[in-house]
């Protein structure tokens, strides 16, 4: 299937590297606003490249527009795509309005034509091991689950000499505008809402606590750089989601259940370490032996063996992959896409569940301005 790519910043080069994992998808040509960074993109790639928007959406042979431009641009692009008759790949979020985002999937709802969302980490193998230790029973009824999302200082380090493969800046100072809640909270939801379902009530906190971010940043108008936030789902479950850029690096996942724990260690590696302790099981001796040196010692120790047993993936991986600290296969979710729509089926982060996922960021990013708890309106 035949796609094509608006938006060739920083996260593009991502795309370009994993597109080689998917011999089904076929890159028709890439689009952007800025003539240098299309040159040099197009370039670097050796891609064929559109003179407008406007051409790319009249080529009968895209199927698929993947939107990959800055976020406040995601509502008109996409609009403009459905509108041309083409499906549509959205990073995340599908909006930066709740209002806007709802009126594209209706969009795409009387058009017939689907509608998805990024990030496609919901869609890696670790998911796949922990959804089948789930649907094993290997943990019992899971209860409350601790989602981190934490950057690291990024603020701090020398993000203005950061570049992509191709040479595209990382866009510190528009992620700092955006906000770190926008930006990663949706790697944390979309394994939640694949895992538990959808969400009923919410409720969070968000705030500007680092206000001076160095050089370069003193006349921008910062979004919240810390949020936090607790989710009770309509099964029951209950999850807390803190999404940061001062913390140190923390991006784990941790699911407590009536007969164990499942911990999976980076939802931004595909294939992350996944351990499972079972409630009443044998212990690791490495952490039978961290646990009584502590209590020999009277000291915590801050760093010990991840507990319970590591569970092996069923078959190798040759996969392509963007280096630490983003192994994603982000083109994975434009195949699944691709994959659904020969088969006339809805993809499943595609129309309310994409829905749900930004309503929920930007209930998260907003929190300081919105009524505590906060009713989720939208489901699926």
């Amino acid at each position: 299937m035949d796609i094509a790519i608006v938006g060739t910043g920083f996260v593009a080069d991502y795309y370009l590297t994993t597109l080689a994992n998917h011999t089904g998808l076929k890159l028709a040509g890439v689009y952007d606003r800025s003539p240098a960074r299309l040159d040099q993109f197009s370039s670097f790639h050796k891609v064929h490249k559109y003179a407008s928007l406007a051409a790319l959406l009249a080529d009968p042979r895209v199927k698929i527009v993947v939107n990959l431009t800055t976020p406040e641009s995601h509502f008109e692009v996409s609009r403009a795509a459905l509108e041309a008759e083409k499906h549509v790949y959205c990073e995340k979020p599908l909006a930066m309005d709740f209002a806007d985002a709802a009126l594209l999937v209706e969009l795409a709802e009387q058009k017939k034509l689907t509608l998805a969302t990024a990030p496609a980490n919901a869609l890696s193998d670790a998911h796949g091991l922990v959804a089948a230790a789930l649907a094993e029973g290997r943990i019992g009824t899971p209860r409350l689950v601790y989602a981190e999302m934490e950057d690291g200082p990024v603020f701090r380090d020398k993000w203005a000499t950061w570049r992509s493969r191709s040479g595209a800046p990382w866009p510190g100072l528009h992620e700092f505008e955006i906000g770190c809640t926008l930006e990663h909270a949706g790697y944390a939801l979309s394994w939640l809402v694949s895992l538990f379902g959808a969400v009923e009530t919410l409720t969070a906190f968000s705030a500007v606590t680092f206000p001076n971010k160095g050089p370069g940043t003193e006349n921008i108008v910062m979004a919240p750089d810390f949020s936090v936030g607790c989710l009770t789902f309509r099964d029951g479950v209950v999850a807390r989601l803190t999404s940061g850029l001062a913390a140190p690096k923390d991006r784990s996942l941790t699911i407590l259940g009536d007969g164990g724990t499942i911990t999976v260690r980076d939802l931004w590696d595909n294939r992350s370490a996944v351990f499972v302790e079972e409630t009443g099981g044998p212990r690791k001796l490495a952490t039978r032996i961290a646990n009584r040196l502590e209590a020999k010692l009277g000291r915590f120790f801050p760093w010990k063996p991840a507990a319970g047993q590591r569970l092996p993936y069923p078959v190798a991986s040759s996969a392509a992959l963007p280096n630490f600290p983003s192994q994603i296969d982000f083109c994975r979710g434009i195949a699944a896409q691709a994959k659904a729509i020969e088969a006339g089926k809805p993809p499943f982060f595609s129309g309310r569940r994409a829905l749900h996922i930004t309503e929920l960021a930007l209930a998260l990013n907003n929190a300081h301005a919105l009524p505590q708890p906060y009713k989720v309106q939208s489901g699926f």
